[in-house]
């Protein structure tokens, strides 16, 4: 039934509104972060074969995930009834289905743990505590930040929050929508192994080759995207959206990644401000002279963006995908 994954994608969005992340012993992304982490120093003993390490670890991980996904997603609707009357066990089952496919897609999404890992970092800048929010903020970013001062710090939160609406929000759901549950829960782990291993450096310059490029690929889309929603949803919040759309296209090539520009750029133009990541990039127009309404705009435009992507994206998808798997099928 078309309103299963629906229905599913709309409950998953609700739980992570609600209740944000599990603890870690119970994160499905969590395990599979553990798992990368034990298997990076078997991959790089020998320098090499870095890349063709790399190549193998990335591949084997998400096909074991894809895997397991599958069969439990097959597990799953195999309880379905043939009886051609719908019945109250057909209910019981669809609602299972709906329920466990939800909670499961939950997992590859992070909005409510965003907004409060980036609330941390701003509630140790507003205890002037410059230190602790560095210690957060390393978290969540790739580059150094042991010596970024107050404005460059909250720069980087709200460029995390911009990119994270993709990693965390958008992606999942866009392949959600093509693949069901495997392609989400790949879709997060090749995003995984990007950020543990995708640098730049002696260290993973080789070995995270093939899955910084992978994740290249797959946020090719999702990231476009997204940044044309992120910019209907600065319009319906009463942000500068012609400016967002300008910056958008102005500055989202100017970062090293070809796709984080986009919602970082969107993002900046909705704000009226200025992101900047020092001697690699400058986003926008603004000043860099930032306060909480930055940090609470900048949370609602990824929440509305979540919705949004949600109904004329995701939801979408999902209907004409099946539309033309049902006339393959017949």
């Amino acid at each position: 039934m078309i309103l299963v994954p629906i229905l599913a994608v709309v409950f998953a969005i609700t739980i992570d509104f609600v209740m944000g992340d599990p603890k870690n012993k119970f994160h499905p992304t969590a395990w599979i972060g553990t798992l990368i982490e034990k298997l990076i120093p078997i991959a790089k003993k020998n320098p090499q074969t870095a890349k063709l390490s790399g190549i193998l670890l990335t591949i084997s991980i998400a096909i074991l995930v894809a895997v397991i996904v599958y069969f439990i997603n097959v597990g799953l609707y195999s309880l379905e009834s043939d009886n051609p009357n719908f019945g109250l066990y057909d209910l019981v089952v669809l609602t299972l289905i709906i329920i466990i496919t939800g909670i499961l897609l939950k997992t590859t999404i992070a909005i409510k743990g965003m907004e409060l890992h980036a609330r941390l970092i701003m509630d140790a800048l507003s205890k002037n505590n410059l230190d602790d929010a560095r210690a957060k903020l390393s978290m969540v970013v790739k580059r150094d930040t042991k010596n970024l001062d107050r404005q460059h710090i909250i720069s980087a939160t709200l460029e995390s929050i911009g990119e994270n609406t993709v990693d965390g929000i958008t992606g999942p759901l866009f392949y959600f929508a093509i693949f069901g549950l495997p392609g989400a829960f790949v879709y997060r782990t090749i995003n995984t192994i990007d950020s543990m291993i995708g640098y730049k450096t002696e260290q993973f310059r080789n070995l995270g080759w093939f899955g910084a490029n992978c994740d290249k690929i797959l946020n090719y889309l999702p990231a476009r995207t997204t940044s044309l929603v992120m910019v209907f949803a600065a319009m319906i919040l009463g942000k500068n959206w012609k400016h967002s759309l300008e910056i958008m296209r102005r500055d989202s090539s100017k970062t090293e990644s070809p796709n984080a520009g986009y919602p970082m750029a969107t993002l900046a133009g909705a704000l009226g401000t200025r992101f900047e990541k020092i001697d690699h990039y400058v986003l926008g127009d603004g000043k860099m002279e930032f306060t909480e309404d930055h940090f609470k705009s900048a949370i609602s435009i990824m929440k509305l963006t979540t919705i949004l992507f949600c109904i004329v994206v995701t939801i979408p998808m999902i209907v004409v995908l099946s539309y033309i798997g049902g006339l393959l099928h017949a």
